[in-house]
């Protein structure tokens, strides 16, 4: 089987099975000499973190894309500002927009930025100010199946379509036999799987479909699945285990979650099939495009790309928070915490968790904007 494990991941799949509760670390008091009692201390774990004068809990929620990410972030702040807890709940995009916009959190993670009238109710959260698009996390969505015998499997955007639209039913069609003519493909049913509650994956993925796709796939992308049949699991982690678990099944998911499954192969309009792995959606952001306006740092990514090695289906998760009029009692935590994220240490924690770092010229402005913060 062709395991992601070629893709340098490490045992941080296991955040994939836990991601179904919260991830939560306590910054327990210290007992090392020199740490008043109390006191923030960023001489642990790691010395570049700055704690300032956050303290207490924050509260987040949203994308489980970015879960395994979050949690390796965790770690080392909360190791570093023992006065700080860090409560991320990875119930999906569309809940934790929600949850922000109803003031309930200090930020949310999405893998689709706020659109036009999320932004207008955001300004009754911000005060004097409005929700803003902060870029931290680049993953490729890996499309995951579950067919004994097939080792490696190729598969295009229309084709793809008609799977997840109930068109091609079965893995031995003649349009997936064409894609494939050396592997054995059985005679089994395909059973597509999508995320059961609102997602920016399920956004993205369907932008790649309309994108790259337009005659097959006739849905408006959008966080909620609109195609007809399949089965629906709750979260990134519900459906990599349907897919493990079902011979025949297949699913979209971040890469960190397919460590122990196979996956496509995408063919574009590149020579031969791309892989996902974070090379590769690498080299398809070097085409995206910042398209929000003030300190707004939404991106338009490039769905078709032709150059070769360019992995064609890509999200960016992006870390929800007020430009101005941000929670008084979280905004240390918030701006710490975030700041940390979009550090050169913090980002370089990604690729080990099967994510791509945010290119450099747009994660220097995040840090500037996270700087300015109020």
């Amino acid at each position: 089987m062709k395991l992601q494990r070629k893709n340098r991941l490490r045992a941080l799949s296991l955040g994939a099975v836990a991601v179904s509760s919260a991830l939560a670390l306590t910054a327990c008091g210290s007992d090392d000499a020199g740490t008043e009692a109390g006191g923030n201390s960023s001489a642990t774990a790691n010395s570049n973190i700055d704690c300032g004068d956050a303290k207490g809990q924050l509260q987040a929620s949203g994308s489980s894309a970015q879960a395994n990410a979050v949690d390796a972030w965790v770690k080392q702040f909360s190791a570093a500002c023992r006065d700080v807890q860090i409560n991320y709940k990875p119930d999906g995009s569309g809940a934790g927009i929600t949850a922000w916009l109803q003031g309930q959190t200090g930020f949310a993670g999405s893998d689709s930025a706020l659109d036009a009238d999320e932004i207008k109710e955001s300004q009754s959260v911000c005060t004097d100010g409005q929700g803003i698009n902060l870029p931290m996390v680049v993953g490729p969505i890996a499309v995951a199946y579950n067919l004994e015998g097939v080792d490696n499997l190729v598969l295009d955007a229309p084709t793809l379509a008609k799977i997840f639209d109930s068109k091609i039913t079965k893995w031995n069609d003649e349009a997936i036999k064409k894609l494939n003519p050396d592997a054995q493909l059985p005679d089994v049913k395909i059973q597509a799987v999508h995320r059961s509650e609102d997602s920016g994956t399920t956004e993205n993925f369907t932008k790649y479909l309309a994108a790259a796709a337009p005659d097959d796939w006739k849905y408006e992308p959008a966080k909620a699945w609109a195609a007809k049949g399949g089965a629906a699991a709750q979260g990134s982690s519900g459906v990599a285990a349907q897919v493990k678990q079902v011979a025949g099944a297949i699913s979209y998911m971040e890469l960190s979650y397919a460590e122990e499954l196979s996956t496509v192969d995408i063919k574009t309009g590149a020579a031969e099939p791309v892989e996902a792995n974070t090379e590769n959606a690498t080299k398809s952001l070097t085409e995206a495009k910042v398209v929000g306006t003030g300190k707004d740092l939404a991106l338009e990514l490039n769905y078709t790309p032709d150059a070769e090695g360019a992995y064609p289906l890509t999200l960016v998760t992006y870390e929800i928070v007020c430009d101005k009029g941000n929670k008084a009692e979280t905004l240390p935590a918030t701006k710490a915490f975030l700041s940390y994220a979009a550090s050169e240490d913090g980002q370089g924690l990604l690729a080990d968790a099967g994510y791509a770092p945010i290119p450099d010229e747009i994660i220097t402005k995040v840090r500037e904007t996270l700087a300015s913060l109020s």
